[in-house]
This record gives C-alpha cells, sequence and structure tokens, in this order.
C-alpha cells in the first residue's frame, strides 16, 4: 500500500469515481474507484480532497483500480479560504505534475502545506512557498536571492524586474516590466513571512512565473476566489482579492456562496 491524497474526483458510469491521485512513491496517476458512488459503499466518504489515504491499485495500463482504500489519518479539515487554498493547490498539481513522475519530497510539502492551511497560518507566505517548491520540483527553478547572469547578491533595499529567460535583474530607469522590491525576493528565497506590503509583489511574481506552465487556460480556482471575495465583502469589508492568497480571512464557510469538495469537478 502508498500513501496517497486525492487532487480530483469526477463521476464515471453509474456507480463509480474517476479519481486523479498523489502519491508517494508514485507521483499522480488516474485510477477508478468502481462502485464507490454506491449508497453506503465504505469507501466513498473516504475518497475526498484533502484525506490522507493508504491506497492499493492494479492495472497495465495508464488508468488503474483501486483494490483497497484506507484512511491514513483524520480528514484535514478546510472551510472558507482554507478551502479555496486547497483547491488551488491540487488544481497546480493536477495541471503540472506530470504522471507516473515521483516527487516524495513534494508529497510531504503538500501534506504540510494541507496540515497549515488548516492551523490557520499565514495563508499567503504558505502559498508562495508552496509554488516556489512546486516550480524547484519541475525543474523550472528561479534564484530568487542573486541577480541572474552575474551572481551579485540582492540588497533589500534593491528593485528588481524579472526578466523572462533569465531571471531577476536590477530596475532600470526605463523598464515597464512590474517592480519587486529585494526585501521581498530575499523573504521568499528564504521562506520567511510575508510583510503585509510584500504580498502583492510576491503575488504577481508567482503568478507571472506560473503562467507559462499552465497553457494558458484559465485556474477554476481563482474563479472560486473572485466569487469568494465578491460573496463575502460585506462581511469582511474589502473583496479586493482575485486569486488564492487575496481577499481578508473570514470564518464563513465557503459553502455559503456554492463552493464545495465538488467546486473542481469537470
Amino acid at each position: 500500500m502508498f500513501q496517497a491524497f486525492v487532487l480530483h474526483r469526477r463521476d464515471y458510469g453509474n456507480t463509480s469515481l474517476l479519481l486523479e491521485v498523489f502519491a508517494a512513491g508514485r507521483g499522480r496517476f488516474p485510477a477508478i474507484a468502481k462502485g464507490a458512488r454506491r449508497a453506503r459503499h465504505p469507501t466513498s466518504a473516504l475518497l475526498q480532497p484533502f484525506q490522507p489515504l493508504w491506497l492499493d491499485a492494479v492495472g497495465r495500463g495508464e488508468v488503474l483500480t483501486l483494490t483497497r482504500v484506507e484512511a491514513a489519518g483524520p480528514a484535514i479539515g478546510l472551510l472558507g479560504r482554507p478551502l479555496l487554498c486547497g483547491f488551488y493547490l491540487n488544481e497546480l498539481l493536477v495541471r503540472l505534475l506530470g504522471r507516473d513522475d515521483p516527487h516524495d519530497p513534494l508529497f510531504a510539502f503538500y501534506h504540510a502545506a494541507l496540515t497549515g492551511l488548516a492551523s490557520g497560518e499565514d495563508l499567503e507566505s504558505l502559498l508562495r512557498q508552496f509554488e516556489i517548491r512546486l516550480l524547484d520540483e519541475l525543474g523550472y527553478a528561479l534564484a530568487l536571492d542573486v541577480e541572474a547572469g552575474c551572481d551579485r547578491p540582492v540588497v533589500p533595499a534593491g528593485t528588481y524586474v524579472l526578466v523572462p529567460g533569465q531571471g531577476m535583474l536590477q530596475a532600470q530607469a526605463d523598464d515597464r516590466a512590474e517592480r519587486i522590491s529585494g526585501a521581498t525576493l530575499l523573504a521568499l528565497a528564504q521562506g520567511d513571512p510575508l510583510a503585509p506590503h510584500q504580498l502583492r509583489e510576491a503575488r504577481a511574481l508567482l503568478r507571472r512565473l506560473l503562467e507559462p506552465h499552465l497553457g494558458g487556460r484559465p485556474l477554476k480556482s481563482r474563479e472560486l476566489f473572485r466569487r469568494f471575495a465578491v460573496a463575502s465583502a460585506p462581511i469582511s469589508g474589502s473583496g479586493s482579492g482575485s486569486e488564492p492568497g487575496a481577499a481578508p480571512c473570514t470564518s464563513r464557510d465557503s459553502t455559503h456562496v456554492g463552493i464545495t469538495n465538488r467546486s473542481l469537478e469537470s
């Protein structure tokens, strides 16, 4: 058996589920859970996102068939913005990870990230660190603490721009690219929490780094965040957030705006 999480699920046939699974030692792969939609089926409640699992699967083709499903611990309870952040992490993994390519350090980091979301950690900093770790695992790592081409250390008081295909360079007066402070770059490189004034810079930078690898298709989780921000605005006093990590946290359950564990199903 192997440790795993369900990243995505949708109905398959009359009684089964088609799953995208992320597993230790195996990476991401599709699997069928036969009969899992039947009433009182023992696995139906377990095959949900954010539930640590022990799985067994068989098959010679691309899509495996689950033969055993057990809980590997209690479900990681996510509500409101943390739930949307969890959906965002899952969607990034589904969109960017190749199939059958193990990423065990990333699996452990993903599990820790879900636990952090549930425990009320700084959501913005956690998401940015996950995005950086994912890019690193995929071989798209970018040095954030040195300038591209010269290895000159980034300084907190400096101002920098991202040059596609090169990296971070010191901003010049005629640069039109969005600027980011050296202090923000160093906080990201060192895994430090982001100060409030650094959040927008960090979010914009990571979005630019991820965009080329997402194939031009918008992320469904970003649309969920926009809906949640609009619906929460009268309570939180701000609807300015436009993507994961952008809106202020509230205690309002995301199901009030129609967002559930099925919201990313296709």
